[in-house]
């Protein structure tokens, strides 16, 4: 039986989430991914002989930027001659020389995102078949690093752009269709810049496994997508009166021109290599929950889901998982970004959202909810996300708190923040998938 770290069940979930983030660790991936040899480096079956790319150059983007950097420093060759440039959220713990160092905006864009953009692309230019460009590529880099197709937008406008669709309805891997078409540098068209040079991409993905394309939008992938997905999605959500009038027009006037495709050959010299996903997230929580004492189920059905479908869905089957086994606690495991549409001026992400709409749900039951972002940010918030258990409404109802009012005005952050239940981590240096752990423990315990 699990330890209820001391009556409270909310603790023993806060655990398995802080130690599963010990456990997936950027750096320690990029290292275990290479092998050296002299002077060739070792991926996934191919050799790269660094004699033959007397030209390294090394660009990292995303929220684990700075861990996957200094994994593949760690590896490297004593000597290396290389240039690159680091595009993060957060400034370096130790600044590396021959790279440019750019603190990007995420969620939004900043002059940062579009700086480091331009920078990718000066990088990648001039390249040629001796030159080896490795991309280390994380959660976040869709914002982090930009530069628009539409040469004549400024950076207001790809504000409003980022706006429009991150607080609509639309997924995650629909926003991303938008965002490749869109960029000069997103969609493969960053591969297709660095033509003919060698490619060698490094990634530690919060997107759904096999739609790695969608992967800070997938800058050294060829893509499937095409630009009648654009005008698609564009209508489907309504958003046309939300972009910026430039961009309408030009998606509408029909120059918006494709992204590269997968049977382009030079995508011959591009290789991607997935580090950390879906699998490695739900292998180090099964197996930490599992040491905590639990029954241990893994579930990656809601994926894009509405909040509230996954709430009633996952409830659902941690309640069956509950009858099934009486004699032992159980854990659901899900993993995979919710839609959360903004409806509110609140603070807060679909991470809580998500606890906000299982409040009501499992009052006065051993059930304990926790939803957070393996990056350390949910939504506007300052919270990685929130905890709740069966004690929640009651708690909330004595403190004033209405979970349908908040709710409805996007605050679940300030909800759960006033009851001491926001999970405050601060940046992770690392972005996954978000992680949902439901907990049910016997009802015949107190």
């Amino acid at each position: 039986m699990p330890d209820r770290a001391d009556h409270d069940p909310k603790l023993v979930a806060r655990g398995i989430f802080e130690r599963t983030l010990q456990a997936v660790d950027p750096a320690a991936a990029v290292e275990r991914s290479l092998s050296r040899a002299a002077l060739t480096l070792c991926c996934a079956g191919r050799s790269y002989d660094l004699r033959c790319f007397p030209d390294l150059r090394v660009l990292a983007v995303g929220k684990a930027a700075h861990a996957m950097l200094d994994g593949l420093l760690a590896i490297l060759p004593g000597g290396s001659k290389l240039r690159g440039m680091v595009s993060a959220p957060t400034p370096p713990g130790k600044a590396r020389p021959h790279f440019q160092y750019f603190v990007s905006g995420h969620p939004e864009p900043n002059r940062e995102s579009l700086l480091a953009g331009e920078a990718a692309l000066e990088l990648v230019r001039g390249a040629s078949s001796e030159t080896l460009v490795i991309v280390l590529l994380s959660g976040g880099g869709s914002a982090l690093m930009e530069s628009p197709l539409l040469a004549t937008l400024s950076l207001p406008e790809v504000q409003e752009l980022n706006r429009a669709l991150v607080t609509s309805a639309a997924g995650i891997h629909e926003i991303n269709i938008v965002r490749k078409h869109l960029s000069a540098i997103k969609g493969g068209r960053l591969a297709e810049a660095a033509d003919p040079a060698t490619v060698l991409t490094l990634a530690v993905s919060d997107v759904p496994a096999g739609r790695e394309s969608a992967l800070a939008s997938g800058p050294t992938v060829a893509d499937p997508t095409t630009c009648g997905d654009v005008r698609r999605i564009i209508a489907v959500h309504h958003l046309a009166p939300r972009l910026p009038p430039a961009i309408l027009a030009w998606v509408e006037s029909g120059q918006m021109p494709e992204t590269p495709k997968p049977r382009d050959s030079r995508f011959g010299r591009v290789q991607f290599e997935l580090l950390l996903g879906m699998h490695e997230l739900f292998h180090a929580a099964h197996r930490l929950a599992e040491a905590a004492g639990f029954l241990a189920f893994c579930d990656n059905t809601t994926d894009d889901w509405p909040v509230r479908k996954a709430a009633d869905f996952l409830l659902a089957q941690l309640r069956e998982l509950r009858d099934a086994n009486p004699d032992h606690a159980v854990v659901l495991i899900a993993d995979g970004e919710l839609s959360s549409a903004v409806t509110g001026s609140g603070l807060g992400g679909r991470n809580a959202a998500f606890v906000l709409a299982c409040v009501e749900a499992i009052a006065g039951e051993s059930i304990v909810v926790l939803s957070a972002g393996t990056d350390g940010i949910d939504g506007n918030s300052p919270a990685a996300g929130a905890v709740a258990d069966g004690h929640t409404l009651v708690r909330a109802r004595q403190a004033g708190l209405d979970p349908e009012r908040f709710f409805r005005e996007s605050d679940s952050f300030r909800f759960f923040d006033a009851l001491g239940d926001a999970i405050l981590t601060g940046p992770t240096g690392n972005n996954l998938r978000d992680l949902r752990l439901l907990l049910a423990f016997p009802e015949k315990q107190p």
